[in-house]
């Protein structure tokens, strides 16, 4: 598959028939689309928008109300360090609209990851069958390209397994303080 035939996430989404489990690594992001509210959760502690029925959201909610009504169980399991930073601060609290939307969300704090074999990068595993990795800067934007893919079975039983250890170890969110 080359990059011009990378799907986007919402088409990889829409094939999946049972399962779309997602990994993150980082501290920080520093997407660009974020920045207004990011910037405002800095100053007064709440998230800005943890509506999901604002179009901030770029209609994630809906993507995952219907692939979980379709059966697909969305998970998404994020490793991070303690204490942990103003962005996972800020991503923790804007959670629970994932969670709203039917993602089942587990945190890992970093020292309980060191003997886990990961990728270098953030990822998606589609049904077990299929990876899309996301790319991002190292000030934490998206890079160009945003994301690229592998089917290679050796690739994506590595990011499978990755994630099946990470989610085992993992405190659910509602468990999850920061």
């Amino acid at each position: 598959m080359t990059q011009n035939d990378v799907p986007d996430f919402a088409d990889l989404l829409a094939a999946a028939t049972h399962s779309a489990v997602h990994l993150e690594m980082r501290d920080a992001y520093g997407v660009g689309d974020e920045a207004g509210d990011f910037e405002e959760f800095l100053r007064t502690g709440v998230h800005p928008d943890a509506d999901p029925a604002t179009a901030d959201w770029g209609g994630w909610p809906e993507l995952v109300r219907n692939a979980v009504a379709r059966g697909v169980v969305m998970r998404r399991a994020r490793i991070v360090s303690e204490p942990v930073t103003g962005y996972i601060r800020f991503e923790h609290a804007g959670t629970v609209v994932n969670v709203a939307a039917g993602e089942l969300v587990r945190w890992l704090p970093r020292r309980r990851a060191s003997d886990i074999a990961l990728p270098g990068n953030d990822f998606w595993v589609f049904d077990g069958r299929i990876v899309q990795f996301n790319h991002f800067t190292g000030n934490g934007d998206w890079d160009d390209p945003k994301y690229s893919v592998s089917e290679a079975p050796a690739v994506v039983k590595l990011c499978a397994d990755a994630f099946e250890t990470v989610w085992e170890r993992g405190i659910p969110h509602a468990q999850y303080t920061v």
